[in-house]
């Protein structure tokens, strides 16, 4: 019973564009269209230096993705049953063709272009799925844009691939996948010339300017809230912009606002260290750092939003607050899960919280380091792994299945605002209202410049009750005792003193801060005594 309920509280959140969309891919199969490929099309107007990421080929036919190296040197290494999924999805990316230093590997990329065409033909597995055939094209397309000639048999093959995606757009998926495959249908259309072309240009258009319009808050936050997913589609975006105006001049009106909204979403939701939060999933490396977000907008004569210095920011429509005072930065989860019908990268992480101090990072949320559906990945994924409150050992959203949510919390942001001595935020969640005699989980953050104030109301009856707090790496715990922890950071001594706690423990941990990374860390937790805990965190002048 439980599990059919489960899934009706998954499924009955879907579109009927995604069930519908489902069952046709399952029924349908159309072959590939392997004719000549449209003509080429010149660019007509400057295309930007792009992002270089770090490479991935490390050497000839070898390959470094999510911390693990592995050899592509014969046709069944594309689809080696010993790599993850994404792995493999990365290594049919081709992203190392626009990586830093590309042009000493120009020799080892022209090889593996053809290769990849004669030992992956239409259809095969991982190679041809939607979403890898939307990166590879995008990939192809920019590589050659920067003045690289794709062999003869690769710009045939991407014709085929263009075709390929117009007729399997990820409509059972929607979200973060359609802006990929619209961004590719552009680039393909882009590239070639000739009506053909221009079909699946006006294709990848009309997608673009309805997903943007349902995809982007207006706040200029990505509605999946992952701070990840947020970065990879604003780079996204930028590529768009440098290509467009390269090959067809003119860019959609909305576009240059979007992206000067999406960046100023992006600096409000980085730590002063300059690299992204971790809510939902988040990791370092996957998407391009605010930096180099700010430098490629610059270079396309963009004007992004300054970031914001003031005291109190809050993005409403996504559901995150960030607060400054003194040395301290907080940030503030009072938001969804994600759009209903498609929570696939969100995490029980509601009134979860992270706080970084004198440009260091104090207190974080656990991170990602791998998708798939085992119980590491449910681990992360759950409440337990951030710092917010867990009740009866039950997550605050029904996290399974790697990409799947049943019965969500529900958070209400009752209160930002600030006077000259503190910051207030207040909000509640009532994903544990699903328990017999569950309640609400309230909590309210008071941030001044030598302290922050945690205070956490539970409703209604439980059995046990408590609070996580999760520890950077570099921060450690000089002594802890009953009711005080002290903590030494680089540059601070902070005491976190506890007021309704029936016992502190200090745990080991990990912290993900990339996939396929695990660091060593510690975590406090808290068992509330009765429904209220007062956390209390101090700090005064730079250690000596």
């Amino acid at each position: 019973m439980t599990t059919l309920l489960r899934y009706f509280h998954t499924l009955r959140h879907l579109r009927p564009i995604q069930i519908a969309a489902r069952l046709r891919t399952r029924l349908q199969s159309p072959g590939a269209d392997t004719r000549a490929p449209p003509p080429r099309r010149s660019l007509t107007g400057l295309y930007e230096p792009v992002i270089r990421g770090a490479p991935s080929l490390v050497a000839e036919n070898t390959f470094r993705f999510l911390n693990v190296e592995r050899a592509c040197t014969e046709a069944g290494d594309w689809r080696n049953p010993q790599a993850t999924k994404l792995w493999l999805y990365h290594l049919h990316y081709f992203d190392d063709l626009n990586a830093r230093d590309a042009e000493v590997r120009a020799a080892w990329h022209t090889a593996l272009l053809r290769r990849w065409v004669d030992q992956n033909p239409p259809g095969a597995a991982i190679a041809w799925e939607p979403y890898p055939v939307s990166r590879r094209i995008v990939n192809w397309v920019k590589w050659s844009a920067r003045g690289n000639e794709l062999p003869p048999t690769c710009q045939a093959s991407l014709a085929v691939q263009a075709r390929w995606l117009n007729r399997r757009v990820e409509y059972h998926i929607l979200g973060n996948h359609l802006l990929a495959n619209a961004s590719a249908l552009i680039h393909a259309g882009l590239y070639f010339s000739g009506a053909e072309a221009q079909g699946w240009y006006e294709h990848g258009m009309r997608l673009i300017t309805r997903e943007l319009r349902e995809q982007m808050l207006s706040d200029g936050g990505h509605f999946e809230r992952s701070t990840m997913y947020h970065a990879a589609v604003l780079g996204d975006l930028l590529d768009l912009i440098n290509l467009v105006r390269a090959a067809a001049g003119a860019l959609p009106a909305d576009w240059a606002v979007r992206a000067s909204r999406m960046h100023r979403w992006l600096s409000v939701m980085s730590h002063p260290d300059g690299e992204i939060s971790f809510f939902n999933d988040a990791a370092f490396g996957l998407a391009p750092r605010l930096a180099e977000l700010s430098a490629y907008a610059a270079r396309l004569g963009l004007e992004p939003q300054a970031p914001a210095l003031e005291a109190l920011t809050l993005l409403q429509p996504s559901g995150y607050v960030r607060a400054a005072a003194g040395p301290a930065m907080l940030l503030c989860d009072c938001a969804p899960v994600g759009p209903d019908y498609l929570p696939g990268h969100a995490h029980a992480d509601t009134l979860s919280f992270e706080l970084s101090l004198d440009g260091q990072r104090l207190l974080v949320n656990s991170g990602t380091s791998q998708y798939g559906s085992d119980s590491e990945r449910h681990r992360q994924r759950g409440t337990a792994a951030h710092n917010t409150v867990v009740v009866d050992g039950l997550d605050s959203s029904e996290v399974w299945g790697g990409f799947r949510v049943a019965r969500r919390a529900r958070p209400k942001l009752i209160c930002a605002q600030e006077d000259s001595r503190e910051i207030l935020i207040e909000a509640s969640h009532d994903g544990y209202r699903r328990l017999s005699h569950g309640g609400e989980h309230t909590r309210r953050w008071a941030l001044e410049r030598n302290s922050l104030s945690i205070e956490d109301r539970l409703d209604g009856k439980f059995e046990s009750a408590e609070a996580y707090f999760h520890l950077h790496p570099q921060v450690r715990i000089r002594a802890a005792g009953e009711e005080e922890v002290v903590l030494e950071s680089a540059e601070r001594m902070v005491r976190m003193r506890f007021s309704g706690a029936a016992c502190v423990r200090v745990q080991p941990g990990t912290w993900h801060p990339r996939f396929g990374e695990s660091i060593a860390n510690c975590h406090l937790r808290v068992r509330l005594r009765a429904g209220h805990l007062q956390t209390r965190l101090l700090w005064g002048d730079e250690r000596a």
